[in-house]
């Protein structure tokens, strides 16, 4: 099934749920990333959560960044993701692999440990908005939701789920369910609410039983007046990093260092550490940027 995502609503507009399928993008960030088991699960986790959160975002170029910092030996991990759909990320120590937790699952909170979670919303005019809370178990799924709840005052549950084997990713993706203010009073239906949602074995069993986004919110919200918004957005793992842009960084080291890399290391290379792109400066390329730079501060 192809990368998605879908909007509902439900409880007369007082409840909006986003569903997402995420396999194919988290494939992928596996194999660039050449990523372990527990890394794969907790950077897809958060790849999944980053576009279920910039799914309400309204402006054309909004992009939320979701940065997980632990104290456990994943390091950190970095998303960024648009409303547009696209997503990219990265961890730090993308090769940890640790036993599985007392439920025979990846151990995700012990390889992100304790620590923070970071929030920067652009809304694509004026500053960014930025928020942080402290991990509440470092699985990510309970620290998305309480940062929801606590930032941006919006009771929220959020299910993410990566299932990864020999094979690599063969499901993964996620769901959240918020109250809006319009029902934030009626406790009758928040706890219905919950109860249904903590009733879910996880998010990739459903895939793996071959439900669809459509089926898993019908299951979950169908007698509560659910309305699935018609559009399916498409999902993929994107990253707009380009040679020219590797040129523009070089270019602001200077000419006395662009210089050096030509004689000691005969040209330059960089990593995009978001998809693991390799590119290759050669010689003629530096002196290039260094000609661009003698033009540009000679006079008149």
């Amino acid at each position: 099934m192809a990368d998605q995502l879908i909007r509902a609503t439900a409880a007369d507009g007082g409840i909006r749920a986003v569903g997402a399928i995420t396999t194919r993008l988290t494939e992928e960030a596996r194999q660039r990333h050449r990523l372990s088991y527990v890394a794969t699960a907790a950077l897809g986790r958060t790849m999944a959560a980053g576009l279920l959160m910039a799914s309400n975002m309204k402006r054309a170029g909004s992009r939320v960044n979701v940065r997980v910092k632990g104290d456990g030996p994943l390091g950190g991990i970095l998303v960024d993701a648009g409303v547009d759909g696209t997503v990219r990320g990265f961890v730090e120590n993308p090769s940890v692999e640790l036993a599985p937790n007392e439920k025979g699952k990846l151990n995700v909170g012990g390889a992100v440990g304790d620590g923070y979670l970071y929030v920067v919303r652009d809304v694509g005019y004026g500053y960014p908005y930025s928020s942080t809370v402290e991990l509440i178990s470092g699985e990510i799924g309970d620290d998305v939701a309480h940062y929801l709840g606590t930032s941006e005052q919006t009771p929220s549950a959020v299910v993410l789920g990566v299932f990864v084997g020999a094979k690599g990713v063969t499901a993964a993706g996620g769901l959240l369910v918020q109250v809006l203010p319009k029902a934030a009073a009626d406790e009758a239906l928040i706890e219905t609410l919950e109860s249904r949602v903590a009733a879910l074995k996880g998010f990739t069993p459903l895939l793996q039983a071959g439900k669809s986004l459509t089926e898993i919110l019908r299951d979950l919200l169908g007698d509560m007046g659910l309305v699935i918004f018609p559009e399916t957005q498409m999902l993929r793992f994107y990253c707009g990093c380009s040679f020219e842009r590797v040129l523009g960084a070089l270019k602001m080291l200077g000419e006395t260092e662009l210089q050096d890399m030509i004689v000691k290391d005969r040209g330059a290379e960089a990593t995009c550490d978001f998809c693991g792109t390799v590119y290759q400066a050669t010689e003629e390329d530096l002196a290039q940027l260094i000609d661009d730079l003698q033009k540009e501060s000679a006079p008149g």
